[in-house]
């Protein structure tokens, strides 16, 4: 008999800010989220994925199951209409501290887990 071994999900936690004049927009977008990108979410491995908002900073977890992180974001990239998606939030988003070079959300380092 064969065993199998189950792998922990790789875990990510993210910040980023709204830009105060696009909160409605970016939740309404939430609110009505397109079937296809959360398909493609799914088909490249994330699971339980959840954005939390508080005055404007936005919170956001999920899990990544699949074998090649890097190879199912380049996936997601590449996808049409997932890139309208990001056309659509990208702007409402604002990176968590005002000095980072990043476009929008910055990950944070995992320090502690309990299951």
């Amino acid at each position: 008999m064969t065993e199998t071994t189950v792998r922990p999900p790789r875990r990510f936690g993210m910040a980023a800010r709204l830009r105060p004049d696009k909160r409605d927009e970016y939740l309404q977008l939430h609110r009505d989220v397109w079937s296809h990108v959360e398909t493609v979410i799914s088909a490249c491995g994330i699971r339980n994925y959840t954005i939390f908002e508080l005055d404007g900073v936005l919170l956001a977890y999920f899990e990544y199951v699949g074998d090649d992180f890097e190879a199912d974001q380049r996936t997601m990239a590449a996808d049409e209409i997932t890139r309208r998606w990001w056309a659509e939030t990208g702007p409402c988003q604002l990176p968590f501290r005002a000095d980072s070079s990043a476009q929008n959300w910055e990950e944070f380092d995992e320090i502690w887990h309990l299951d």
